[in-house]
């Protein structure tokens, strides 16, 4: 442990949180705590922690009041797990039509919010309390722990960057924030193929211990550099984000990171990391001790596996809570769902949805899928999106509008994507009704119609 790592985590993040009134480092400390308990420990922690959400809902939410008593349950019919497996699940459609009745009554005056990108097409905004994100934040310092992407270590981020034109006090204040934490952002969605190099040299230069970056981006530098018989040494971990990395590509970033472990992350907007693999890498490790993670109507594999759609809880957003959320990706487990290793953890064994097309731009430029919800997250009326390359040079993007998506949206949004596609690019913006969903029953963000 460096120098400054010691003193950030010990003395300058801790006078920062006490100058914010903020508890992080405290549930940081009860989180990994937690975590050392047996499989029967945090499933009890889980389950108490489950009841007291349940009747907080049943007294403060006016959304789940109605909808439990239309189905005949009350919060004392929860005796079992297999009891809470038969309350409805939440979807993006209940958010967006029941927003207000979704809030508690005695904390809607102080939520704060929040909007996902959308990689499911559609944007949603969202509540939560301040103790919530307190606690998102000390469930993730304790994943990226396990990979060795620990609080003040030298790390870079290959991430999305911002989109317009933040000012310059908002962009010195960001410089300042990320240079106490010891990182360095670059912006993925500027790469392409003729500036590489740059983005090597940069990395190469900023010496980090460990990468944090969209799984499609570090992979394509990954390639580029043993291409050209290049590698940068230094790196401890690089960790995978905002899509499943697959085992087939660890093996490339290990080459062009030498020394460096590939790790697998899963996190949604709505409750930051939901699951981290661990040191041995064999499979997530699941935050049961922070949220209820199911697999909703699950099916057996082939390979041994459980695959189903993923249904989550979060236990401490009080605010607003979700309970049973369908996020739209599907995962699989080992069966039966149980803790291997010191850790009583549970896992999954891998993430198999969230897989979005990447979109070839005519002047070099890979964007990731993860850019259009990047984008798009916080324009107002975008209610569902989807781009489609046709060609090289042809895009066409499709929005189901609402009210508030007028011509001062559409021209922003023209300006934003023409600084990505390029000038030789031609963008067909088309307001839909609606967009169909693929012959599986599945909606895709991105359609590269490219060979």
């Amino acid at each position: 442990m460096s120098l400054y790592e010691t003193a950030f985590r010990n003395a300058l993040y801790p006078a920062y949180e006490r100058l914010r009134g903020r508890g992080m480092l405290r549930y940081l400390a009860e989180y990994e705590a937690n975590q050392w308990r047996s499989p029967e420990e945090i499933a009890a922690i889980q389950w108490a922690k489950l009841q007291a959400l349940v009747a907080h809902c049943w007294e403060q939410v006016p959304f789940y009041r109605s909808r439990w008593e239309a189905i005949g349950f009350a919060p004392g019919d929860l005796k079992s797990m297999d009891d809470y497996a038969r309350l409805p699940v939440l979807t993006k459609a209940d958010i967006r039509g029941r927003f207000e009745d979704l809030k508690a009554r005695s904390l809607r005056d102080g939520l704060l919010y929040k909007a996902t990108g959308g990689s499911t097409g559609e944007p949603l905004r969202f509540g939560y309390t301040r103790e919530s994100n307190d606690r998102r934040s000390a469930v993730m310092w304790r994943g990226y722990g396990w990979t060795g992407a620990r609080m003040g270590r030298r790390t870079l981020f290959l991430w999305g960057g911002a989109v317009g034109e933040p000012g310059r006090v908002a962009q010195t204040k960001e410089r300042l924030y990320h240079a106490a934490f010891h990182r360095r952002m670059l912006n993925s969605f500027l790469m392409r193929d003729d500036n590489m190099a740059a983005y090597a040299d940069a990395i190469e230069a900023y010496r980090p211990e460990v990468v944090v970056a969209y799984v499609d981006p570090i992979v394509r530098l990954s390639e580029w550099l043993l291409a050209r018989g290049r590698s940068i040494p230094g790196v401890v971990s690089v960790l995978g984000a905002a899509e499943a990395l697959h085992d087939f590509q660890r093996p490339i970033i290990e080459a062009a990171f030498p020394g460096a472990k590939a790790y697998n992350t899963y996190g949604c907007r709505e409750f930051m990391l939901i699951a981290c693999e661990a040191e041995d890498r064999d499979g997530l490790l699941v935050n049961a001790d922070h949220l209820v993670v199911e697999l909703a109507n699950a099916t057996q594999a082939g390979d041994g596996n459980e695959t189903g759609e993923l249904a989550i809880t979060d236990l401490h957003n009080l605010g607003m809570p979700f309970i049973r959320y369908v996020n739209g990706d599907v995962a699989s487990r080992k069966s039966p769902w149980h803790a291997t290793g010191r850790r009583g953890l549970p896992r999954l064994s891998r993430i198999d949805g969230r897989r979005l097309d990447a979109i070839r731009t005519p002047d070099g430029r890979v964007l990731p899928g993860e850019f259009f919800p990047h984008m798009l997250k916080d324009v107002p009326g975008v209610r569902r999106f989807q781009v489609v390359q046709d060609s090289l040079e042809r895009f066409t993007l499709k929005v189901v509008p609402g009210p508030e998506f007028g011509a001062d949206q559409e021209a922003y949004v023209r300006r934003e994507l023409a600084k990505v596609l390029g000038s030789d690019a031609n963008l067909d913006l088309q307001r839909v009704d609606d967009i169909p969903l693929t012959a599986s029953g599945k909606f895709r963000v991105t359609v590269s119609r490219l060979p």
